[in-house]
Parts: structure tokens; C-alpha cells; sequence
């Protein structure tokens, strides 16, 4: 039975009895099939229409969210953080991954001298489940912030939510599952007991765990993840600190957000967060200071039932969680002492029957010989204030915590903020600079992003989630293949130097997306460059660098004679290879990995060889009614001896045909 952490009332009752964990794991690994034959972009097509169908249902998460304790805007960092996850995973997706079923990753390793021998990595789908184990504090977004890259990876997931919360985290799942926008299999969810779950895993399984250290610590050695070599990432709470720069003065914004922050960590979300300030670091003569914005902080903090306007503060999760908290903060008091507490007035919500605790703070005189505010942390509104005296000092103070998920230094000095990031960056996951100039912007102490790393060393469990795409290559082999040119072109589907090109009388830039295939080349006209070339091109770019005008300057130069501009090379070798009159091409749409190899003289003649590299399907946009792809081009540019003096790749707007994923112009709101 659970109850809410309001008023104590009945919410729930949850039980996994019954359950076969090993038939829902064998499950899920025969339906992950449907979900790794979808490309990169279907996945996040899928996982942004999902996205959409859950933020329409987000009032019915909220009116459940609000029964764990959780503010509106508790709430909104779960709820729509969570679902906002699901979005920029969908875009990161189509915008840096390519519509294929797998991943090349990193270049092109040239194996053999003569280059018929040539190897590159592939990264592809784990055949198995993702199964995750989340934690109560965030029953959406610590699903969802697990699921997204699972979902793009092509791995289904099992998900294991706490017992406290697992209510919210149910209808979501309900909903997902309903909408029908995802492969059967790819969400399943166990509430209750973990029970033998565990026991089922397998190799192409991965286990990822959010929660306390040391539960991270009994998981990771489970005889099926040791057996087995299963991959297991855990991110684990920590005792993650703030540190108040020496140069800061009580009259300054830096000293003012500090104190905001550190009372904002604290009760948002009543302090139950893995990544709030539990140490508040700060210069000892500013301890006083310090103490007394806490307290008129703290002092605006209103308590009660989080489902009223005028609540700041909610409840625990639950009344033995509450009580964990007192007792972790009577241990605390062996080596600090409380400088603000109290019993503020409830504004709704039931005292006793709820889960509600008044923020505390402490104050430890001895922090450099004191274990308990670097041990034990009260999972919580409560945070202990450390003074300090140096910069090394401040870093010792941080290490002391063995491992941290965040950091953050409040601080506008460059010598000191770099002093202390390069101090604490080998014991942090993330850190944060704080000060007035990225104030209105800065995201908070304790906001975990999609784009950037989540986890951290030691304590905080040793693992990383988020962090963009590399969260999705957790869920993927990465595998080296080794083959001949035109095998690995084959395979990757994107041209290696070296494999057989296709020509043909027809112009590739004459030919649509769709008819463009990798491989296909063009082996220009030769042209030779003369002194007029050089000096009609620095006429026209003002460039008179004397390497290509100064005959006596060049001459004693690098190259020993004038040579003509890179730029020009590549201008060059443009007009060698554009097709004028008007087609599928339908504009430049960048130049990439550009290198000049070898120097072009007066006299030399180059010429140029362009072949398709890769091709990258462009999705309609709302008011576009043309569609489009980008194509790649492999451009090399020679001399008349067949030596390589520049190599860059190009890439082309060419338009394609519609297909399923577009829409009608209609419906993006553009008349046809």
C-alpha cells in the first residue's frame, strides 16, 4: 500500500508477484528485432511523436505528481524535463547520427601501405534489454532520461521504478504504451520487488541504476552482471558542494546567488535530489554573512500541501523517508551544530500523517578533520556550511566527498574559477560556474541536461548517463571491420578512399537525391594554373600574402617559389566540376575537413575527382514544400603527376522526391 506525502492517504498498491523476470527480459529481447531494423531517424521520428502525445497528458501527471510531495514547479523539471528529454534526444539523433541501422565511428584507419587494406569501427545495436533501475525523487524524467537513448540506441527497455513514486511512473508508462507510436515490447515496466530480475540478465543485456551508494555497490557485484560481463552504469547520490569564492564580497551578485542557490537546492523538490548541494563551501570570514542570507532565504520558504499556489516546499516522499532524514541529521550533529531550523506553518498537508521537514543548515568549524558532512548525507533539506581558508583548502574540502555527480563554484575571477574547476575537475561529473554574467541563463547547480555528462567518479557510482549521443553508444557494440576499400564502402555505405567509384556520361549533379548513389564520381578537366590565375586572385581578394606575389620573399620561403592560394585551388576546382544550368542541385550547403596537402606552382595543372561520400535525408519543415537531401562529396584535387595537393569534402542541397515521412504542404500550413 502506498500512501501520498500530504495528507497519508491511500494512493496505491503495487506488488510484483507473479511476475516472470526471466520470461519478460526473453521478451523484450525478441521484440527489440522490430526496433533495431528501424534506422536512427525512425527512432527519433518515434521518439518525438511520443514526446508530443505525452506533453498533451502532462495535467494528469501533475495532479498524480503533486501525491509524492513535488511542487508545480517540482513538478515541471520531472514531467516536462523528462519529456524534454525525449525531444532533444530525437534531434540530436537525426541531426548527428546517419538513417541506418548502425553507426561508423571515427575515420577511416588505413591498414596496408599500398591502401587495399583498410579498417574502421561500427557501432551497432546490443541484442538485448536495457533494464533500468530508477530511483523516487524523479518518476518521470529518471525514466525517460534512461529510455531515450535506449530507445535511439535500438535496445527495448525494462523499467524498474522505486516502490515510493512508482504510481506516476505507471501512467506514463500506460500512456506510452497506448499510443501505439512505439514496437510493441520496447517500454516494459515492473513495479514492486525486484525479485530474481537480476538473475535473468544476459551478455547483450546492459543494467543501468540510479539511487544510494550502497546499493550501487551490493548491484554491481551481482553474480549474473559478474558472470556474465554484463554492462552495468550506476549514478549514485553524492555529497556534492558549492563553493563561494574567496574574492567574492557580501555586496557583490555573486555573494547574493550563492545563497539563493544553495537555498533553492535545498528545498526544491524538498531536497531529494542525487545532484543537490549537501556542502556549502564558504571563505571563513564570510561564514556570518553567509548564515544570515541563508536565514532570510530560508525564511521565505512556505510549506504545505504542494498542490496550493502559495506552496514553495512540498513533502518527502514518505514519512519513514522523512525519518531517515532526522536520524542521518542527528548523526551529522556529532560534528556540527544546527544554525537554522525550525517548525515553519503548514499550509496544508497533515504534520503528522505527511512527510514534511523544515530545511536545516549546520554549520561544521572543522571541516579539514570532521568525517560526517563528507560521509553521511541527509537525503533531504538540509545542508551543512563548511568555512575554508585557501583555494587548496576549498579542493581538499570537495575531494573529501570521494566523487561527486555536480559541483559549482560561485565566482567572477578567472584565475580563481580556473584554479578551482582544474582543482575539482577529477572528482566531479559536472561543475558549474556561476556568477552574474551567466546568472539569467545558467540552468542550476543541480539541473542535469541532456546534452551533458551525468554521473561522476567514486561515490557518485563511476558511470555516465546523458551527455548527448555518447549515453546511446552504451547501448551499442562497437565492433572493428577490416576489409578492402570497396567492401568497407559497402558496408558503411559511405565511400572510402581507395573503392571502386561508378561513372558515367550523365553529370552527377544532373541527378536527384534519389538517383545518387555512393560511389558515384566525376573526373574533371585538367586546367593549368598560371601567374595570371594568382595575380587576378589576389587582386580580387585583397590577399597578397608574399608566399603567391612576392617573387624574392617566396623564392626564400617554405616552398622556394610562388605558389597559388589554397583558396583559389578550391575555387578552381569548382568551376572544373559544377554542372551551371539549373537542376537537382540546388545549392552549396558547406565545405568540411578541408586540407592543403602539397604546394601548386605556376605551371602546375591540377585537376579535380569528386565522388559521392554519404547521403543525408532532409525531413520537410513547416512552410517547405520542396523536398531535399544532402549529399556529400569526397573532393580531391591533383597534379599532373597524380600527387594530391588538397582534399575537402562539399556538401549539396540536391532536391529528392517526397516520400511517407513528408506530409502534405498542407498540413504544414503551406498552400501547395
Amino acid at each position: 500500500m502506498l500512501l501520498d506525502a500530504v495528507y497519508g492517504r491511500p494512493v496505491a498498491v503495487i506488488s510484483s508477484e507473479g511476475v516472470d523476470f526471466g520470461g519478460a527480459l526473453a521478451y523484450g529481447r525478441r521484440a527489440g528485432g522490430a526496433l533495431r531494423r528501424m534506422t536512427f531517424h525512425e527512432r527519433a521520428r518515434a521518439l518525438k511523436a511520443l514526446g508530443a502525445f505525452l506533453m498533451e497528458r502532462k495535467e494528469a501527471y501533475y495532479a498524480l505528481s503533486a501525491l509524492t510531495g513535488a511542487t508545480r514547479w517540482d513538478s515541471w523539471v520531472d514531467i516536462e524535463g523528462g519529456i524534454g528529454t525525449l525531444f532533444s534526444y530525437a534531434s540530436a539523433a537525426r541531426r548527428e547520427l546517419p538513417d541506418e541501422r548502425f553507426w561508423p565511428d571515427g575515420k577511416v584507419e588505413r591498414l596496408g601501405r599500398e591502401g587495399t587494406f583498410v579498417g574502421r569501427h561500427l557501432l551497432v545495436p546490443r541484442e538485448g534489454v536495457a533494464v533500468q533501475i530508477n530511483a523516487f525523487n524523479f518518476p518521470v524524467w529518471g525514466m525517460l532520461e534512461k529510455f531515450a537513448p535506449a530507445f535511439i540506441g535500438g535496445m527495448p527497455s525494462l523499467v524498474k521504478p522505486a516502490p515510493q513514486t512508482a504510481y506516476l511512473t505507471e501512467r506514463v508508462v500506460r500512456d506510452i504504451v497506448a499510443s501505439g507510436l512505439i514496437p510493441e515490447g520496447t517500454l516494459q515496466l515492473v513495479t514492486g520487488e525486484p525479485g530474481s530480475l537480476l538473475d535473468h540478465v544476459e551478455e547483450q543485456d546492459v543494467v543501468a541504476f540510479t539511487g544510494s551508494a550502497a546499493t550501487a555497490a551490493k548491484l554491481r557485484v551481482h553474480p549474473a552482471i559478474v558472470g556474465r560481463s554484463v554492462p552495468f552504469n550506476a549514478e549514485a547520490d553524492s555529497l556534492n558542494a558549492s563553493v563561494l569564492g574567496l574574492s567574492v564580497k557580501p555586496e557583490d551578485p555573486e555573494f547574493a546567488l550563492f545563497v539563493r542557490e544553495v537555498a533553492r537546492e535545498m528545498t526544491g523538490k524538498a531536497g531529494q535530489k542525487c545532484t543537490a548541494i549537501r556542502r556549502a563551501l564558504v571563505p571563513s570570514h564570510l561564514v556570518e554573512a553567509v548564515t544570515e542570507g541563508l536565514r532570510r532565504e530560508l525564511a521565505k520558504v512556505t510549506l504545505g500541501d504542494p498542490a496550493r499556489d502559495d506552496v514553495r516546499m512540498g513533502a518527502l516522499v514518505s514519512v519513514e523517508q522523512r525519518e531517515r532524514v532526522r536520524e542521518t541529521l542527528e548523526k551529522l550533529q556529532a560534528e556540527a551544530r544546527v544554525v537554522i531550523s525550525g517548525e515553519a506553518q503548514l499550509l496544508g498537508g497533515d504534520r503528522e500523517k505527511g512527510a514534511f521537514l523544515d530545511p536545516t543548515v549546520l554549520l561544521c568549524e572543522t571541516p579539514l578533520t570532521a568525517r560526517g558532512p563528507h560521509e553521511l548525507e541527509a537525503f533531504g533539506p538540509v545542508a551543512t556550511l563548511l568555512p575554508y581558508d585557501s583555494l587548496e583548502d576549498a579542493i581538499h574540502l570537495t575531494k573529501l566527498g570521494r566523487g561527486s555527480l555536480a559541483g559549482s563554484i560561485v565566482s567572477r575571477d578567472r584565475a580563481e574559477a580556473t584554479e578551482l574547476v582544474l582543482g575539482m575537475a577529477s572528482s566531479h561529473g559536472r561543475l558549474l560556474v556561476l556568477n552574474r554574467d551567466n546568472a539569467k541563463e545558467n540552468t542550476g547547480h543541480g539541473s542535469p541536461l541532456p546534452q551533458l555528462n551525468h554521473g561522476g567518479p567514486g561515490r557518485a557510482g563511476g558511470g555516465s548517463e546523458l551527455g548527448g549521443l555518447s549515453a546511446v553508444r552504451h547501448h551499442m557494440n562497437r565492433v572493428a571491420v577490416q576489409a578492402d576499400p570497396t567492401i568497407l564502402t559497402s558496408v558503411t555505405r559511405e565511400f572510402v578512399p581507395g573503392a571502386q567509384v561508378q561513372e558515367d556520361v550523365v553529370h552527377p549533379f544532373r541527378r536527384s537525391f534519389d538517383e545518387i548513389q555512393v560511389g558515384d564520381s566525376l573526373l574533371t578537366h585538367r586546367r593549368t594554373v598560371t601567374e595570371a590565375d594568382i595575380v587576378n586572385f589576389a587582386g580580387l581578394t585583397g590577399d597578397h600574402f608574399y608566399a603567391h606575389v612576392d617573387e624574392i620573399g617566396a623564392r626564400e620561403g617554405i616552398f622556394g617559389k610562388r605558389v597559388a592560394h589554397g583558396y583559389f585551388l578550391i575555387s578552381a576546382a569548382a568551376g572544373q566540376f559544377v554542372s551551371p544550368a539549373p537542376g537537382p542541385v540546388l545549392a552549396n550547403y558547406g565545405l568540411e575537413n578541408l586540407r592543403f596537402v602539397e604546394p601548386v606552382g605556376i605551371g602546375d595543372t591540377i585537376r579535380t575527382r569528386l565522388t559521392c561520400k554519404r547521403k543525408i535525408r532532409k525531413d520537410l519543415r513547416p512552410g517547405e514544400t520542396r523536398p531535399t537531401g544532402v549529399v556529400e562529396w569526397r573532393s580531391e584535387i591533383t597534379n599532373q603527376d597524380g600527387v594530391l595537393v588538397a582534399t575537402y569534402d562539399i556538401l549539396t542541397l540536391v532536391e529528392r522526391a517526397r516520400d511517407g515521412f513528408d506530409p502534405p504542404a498542407e498540413e504544414s500550413g503551406v498552400q501547395a
